[in-house]
């Protein structure tokens, strides 16, 4: 198990402006994920070092938005008015994951614009949308990943997170733990807004200096 990517969501009508604040911040191009046509919604990634990227994801007007885990986490939080949604964690094999959680992982896939598919697994939405500081799950099916799209110049190095269980609540917790390596998790009490649960913040180290986005 390693930390794959982290993920933020924003509108349709933010996500160019969000893009291009966040890929500033971190001194990062963006490049255009595409579309995931089972889950309704879109992306943008930029790669980090570690093997890790940020997706910067919008729900889309189509009916899977309403229908799918994945789709109907990403157009809640994206009602709510976005932020950081989920931190998202890669394994060699999700069967053991698939036991129990007692469900088969969904399959997702999007090709970007140079016609590249990328095909994964996945499981633990369901957790995320019932306990925001969760993270989930993925198993890549192709060699390709988006961390490759583009120059890695920066690193996570601190996630901030509101949650009183501290991954208590996880039925993975030591080995997310384990698996994070130099990467602090920062846990905050919640300060009344449930809303405000999970991620709040992710510290990044650039070439520059270390930035903190929200």
């Amino acid at each position: 198990m390693r930390l794959d990517h982290v993920s933020y969501v924003v509108s349709h009508d933010q996500i160019s402006d969000v893009v291009n604040r966040i890929g500033s911040q971190i001194g990062t191009a963006f490049v255009d994920g595409g579309i995931h046509p089972k889950f309704g919604t879109r992306n943008f990634t930029a790669p980090l070092l570690n093997g890790q990227y940020i997706e910067v994801v919008c729900p889309m007007d189509h009916p899977a938005t309403d229908s799918t885990p994945f789709g109907k986490a990403v157009k809640k939080k994206a009602e709510e008015g976005g932020g950081w949604m989920s931190w998202v964690f890669s394994v060699n094999d999700l069967s053991n994951m698939e036991q129990v959680f007692g469900r088969k992982a969904a399959e997702g896939y999007r090709t970007k614009p140079d016609g590249t598919t990328l095909k994964w697994k996945q499981i633990g939405i369901n957790q995320i949308t019932e306990s925001q500081d969760l993270p989930f799950f993925v198993h890549w099916l192709v060699p390709n990943h988006p961390s490759n799209d583009g120059k890695a110049i920066s690193e996570i190095i601190n996630i901030i997170i509101i949650s009183e269980a501290k991954l208590s609540n996880s039925l993975f917790k030591n080995e997310i733990e384990s698996s994070l390596g130099n990467i602090k998790l920062e846990w905050h009490k919640i300060l009344g807004d449930e809303n405000m649960l999970g991620i709040v913040a992710i510290e990044i180290k650039t070439p520059t200096g270390i930035v903190k986005i929200s």
